[in-house]
């Protein structure tokens, strides 16, 4: 499946690359590529892939007994959530990043009991920070946010990036990604999706992302 989502990535052009003006995350950090998952929505037999395997993970690894709610991230988390919980018949909420701007505390839409355990579902999770906000927002709910499923995963096991990993695991949250930037790699240099630049480019900013921004003049 892994797989099947890196080449969907690549030939929806859901993956971008720009070293002139490169993107800027909401935690302030750049970077010469983007990965745009919520593209794969919009192409049905894909979603429907996707959806059955989040759905594998929250039957088999997590077990739905230990799911009371589903969870979307605002934004990019919140379509995927409603497909999965639908798929397995679970009560859905979504969760923004930080209080809304009425002037409430409440940082939930949707019915989120205490007690209650509850999986989010990200789009993309890159340092686990978001996923950190989000859970803030759960707690202060006095529920409880034990997984977080996400399609893509900034992770390289060859390069040895595991940051929203060990992040999430220290704080009890256990993290199932999909993808990862060892499928997308391998596959954009076998098959040519990034060229020779390219591919050393996102090489050298996955390595060490401050030294790659020096690098070119940042």
């Amino acid at each position: 499946m892994s797989e099947k989502i890196a080449r969907a990535l690549l030939e929806t052009k859901s993956i971008y690359f720009n070293i002139e003006d490169p993107f800027i995350f909401p935690s302030g950090k750049i970077s010469p590529v983007y990965v745009d998952c919520r593209r794969l929505i919009s192409y049905p037999k894909l979603r429907d892939e996707i959806v059955g395997e989040l759905t594998r993970i929250a039957t088999d690894e997590i077990g739905l007994d230990e799911i009371h709610v589903v969870a979307g991230g605002t934004t990019g988390g919140i379509p995927y959530a409603t497909f999965l919980a639908h798929a397995i018949k679970k009560p859905l909420i979504y969760v923004q990043k930080s209080p809304s701007g009425s002037g409430s505390t409440r940082q939930i839409t949707g019915v989120l009991e205490k007690g209650q355990k509850v999986i989010l579902m990200e789009d993309v999770t890159a340092d686990g920070m978001s996923v950190l906000r989000f859970k803030g927002g759960i707690e202060i709910a006095r529920a409880r946010l034990t997984h977080c499923l996400c399609v893509f995963e900034y992770r390289s096991e060859k390069l040895g990036m595991r940051e929203a990993r060990e992040i999430l695991t220290k704080h009890g949250v256990g993290l199932f990604g999909l993808v990862t930037w060892d499928d997308i790699l391998e596959m954009a240099r076998q098959e040519g999706y990034f060229t020779g630049e390219e591919y050393e480019q996102v090489l050298s900013f996955l390595k060490d992302p401050n030294q790659w921004w020096q690098k070119v003049g940042g």
